[in-house]
């Protein structure tokens, strides 16, 4: 069997990585590449047939992952897409919504250039209703036969609601062969979601590598920094703590905790609302659910009620109602998208706050190169919003403890789950050289044989 990696080779989005066998071909993941400014232009074209795909198979529903599955579709793909059934759920909100945000940029690039309109977008709703259509769901740790020499098995990873790594049994020329692709590895005692779950042993591992090198803070506690963040934001002085957040798995975690810490009455109350109706509708589909997350979860919900609602907090639905909360003067709590401001309700909110010396604004997640969120963590002193140079008065703050990645020990303990003896080889990919540098050479000193491919690559396995 052949293996060429086709996305998130050497950098971080865009995952997509295709399994040939004689006569079968096999797409992990569709990920949109966007690390750079013209990411439309750079995902409408497949560095091979989309006809000649036979299936798909998604990991999880990030639009890293799953975004440009509309296009593939569009572009001839017509096999099926197989996911779990909270991926297939929430992919469907993350596809519609990335149509709303490319007809948003052709719409504002048209008003700034009067004889030229924006990219035209990816795909439209139509072509993410086609693609839903595709999806069969399959259930975690149930083996699911593709032919009569290929079978799935997902394993649950964490990091966001139905994430799951994809193990391939394989009857290659009559030899059983087994590569596991572990999508985005998620970390220990996350809010809400599942620990990552053991791979199989395997004969190769396609892994991520976005934390190699890079340890997960542990000189505090989630519920510790931000009742810190929050008292210093918003109780010792009356300011307003903004916190961009993606609105699918990081703005569940984050309410969640939220809802620990004011029931438990750590902090005085504080208003909080959660700009994003794409998170309302996640927050559903986390309810629809809920046998999946996990017991910490499920036994608040068993003695408290849903985690997702409490007096504090209120869910902002209409336009209207998320202007509103620009003009409201108490001290208070906006959770909104998108996480690395690219767009979304968030710029609305920087746009009447940047300037606000009584502002903090949180990160609690990457910000890709090239993102508003990446230039205000590097410092920034003036950003552009609006069309408009606005000097950054606001405090900008971050923590990595949201962060749904697993650091450098859990991806380094992920591989030593296999035996060094029999793995033939590890493959690194989504992640920035130096952290796949970092990962590999952890892993070559326990006697792993790794490689960091090239977009392009082609590898016989």
């Amino acid at each position: 069997m052949r293996l060429t990696i086709w996305g998130a080779a050497q950098q971080v989005t865009g995952s997509m990585h295709l399994l040939q066998l004689s006569d079968y071909n096999i797409l992990i993941d569709c990920g949109l590449d966007y690390e750079k400014d013209t990411f439309q232009e750079e995902n409408q074209y497949f560095p091979f047939d989309p006809s000649s795909i036979d299936v798909v198979i998604l990991t999880h529903a990030h639009i890293d992952h799953s975004g440009n599955l509309p296009t593939l579709v569009r572009m001839g793909f017509e096999g099926q897409i197989l996911a779990t059934p909270p991926t297939a759920d929430l992919t469907e909100l993350l596809l519609l919504d990335s149509v709303n945000v490319f007809i948003s940029k052709q719409t504002k690039q048209y008003k700034g250039a009067r004889h030229r309109s924006g990219p035209q977008p990816l795909y439209l709703q139509k072509h993410v209703m086609d693609t839903m259509d595709r999806f069969v769901t399959i259930a975690f740790h149930k083996e699911f036969k593709l032919n009569d020499d290929v079978s799935v098995t997902f394993i649950p990873m964490g990091h966001l609601l139905g994430a799951a790594a994809v193990v391939l049994t394989i009857n290659d020329q009559d030899q059983e062969k087994k590569i596991a692709f572990t999508g985005d590895v998620g970390r220990k005692n996350y809010p809400v979601l599942v620990n990552p779950g053991a791979i199989p042993r395997v004969d190769y591992i396609v892994s991520e590598s976005t934390y190699g090198g890079r340890f997960h803070s542990t000189d505090t506690t989630l519920q510790d920094k931000l009742i810190e963040t929050i008292n210093e934001s918003c109780i010792k002085f009356p300011g307003r703590l903004i916190i961009p957040a993606f609105s699918i798995g990081r703005t569940q975690a984050l309410v969640y905790s939220l809802n620990k810490i004011f029931r438990s009455g750590l902090l005085p109350p504080v208003k909080i609302f959660v700009d994003s109706p794409l998170a309302s509708f996640a927050t559903d589909i986390y309810r629809k659910h809920h046998h999946l997350l996990n017991e910490e979860s499920q036994h608040f919900y068993s003695t408290k009620g849903d985690e997702f609602e409490f007096d504090e907090l209120s869910y902002v639905q209409d336009k209207r109602e998320s202007l509103s909360v620009s003009n409201y003067h108490e001290p208070c709590i906006i959770i909104s998208s998108a996480g690395m401001l690219e767009g979304g309700r968030i710029q609305d909110h920087l746009y009447y706050n940047i300037q606000n010396y009584y502002c903090t604004i949180l990160f609690i997640g990457y910000c890709a190169k090239g993102t508003l969120g990446n230039r205000l963590l590097r410092g920034d002193p003036i950003v552009r919003l609006r069309n408009r140079d606005l000097m950054v008065y606001a405090s900008i703050k971050q923590t990595d403890l949201l962060s749904g990645h697993g650091d450098h020990n859990d991806l380094v303990n992920t591989i030593k789950s296999q035996d060094s003896a029999k793995l033939k080889g590890v493959f690194l990919v989504h992640g920035e050289p130096t952290r796949m540098t970092a990962l590999k050479d952890a892993l070559v000193g326990e006697g792993y044989r790794v490689t960091i491919p090239l977009k392009g690559e082609i590898y016989e396995l």
